[in-house]
């Protein structure tokens, strides 16, 4: 991971701008980092390459989303019913 990359995620306290969710409403924000975070992991995990990067969306996720709704899709992934496409 580049120098950059890690200093970026070390100084980390929230989630920033993202201009593919301009509104208040941040629920989508929230779903789309915790989907970019599985799928980064399982595409870097196939191809054997460290998940450090990845780390970044499960940052944004645990900042934006509520901690029920966090444990409600981990236990759907388990169960093999979430709804979403990773």
């Amino acid at each position: 991971m580049s120098d950059a990359i890690g200093e970026k995620i070390k100084n980390y306290r929230t989630a920033p701008f993202d201009a593919r969710f301009p509104n208040t409403n941040q629920t989508r924000n929230c779903f789309q980092n915790y989907l970019d975070f599985h799928r980064c992991n399982k595409a870097l995990s196939a191809k054997d390459q460290d998940v450090a990067p990845c780390e970044w969306y499960q940052r944004v996720y645990k900042s934006l989303c509520p901690t029920s709704w966090v444990a409600k899709w981990d236990e759907q992934m388990e169960n093999g019913n979430f709804p979403g496409k990773i």
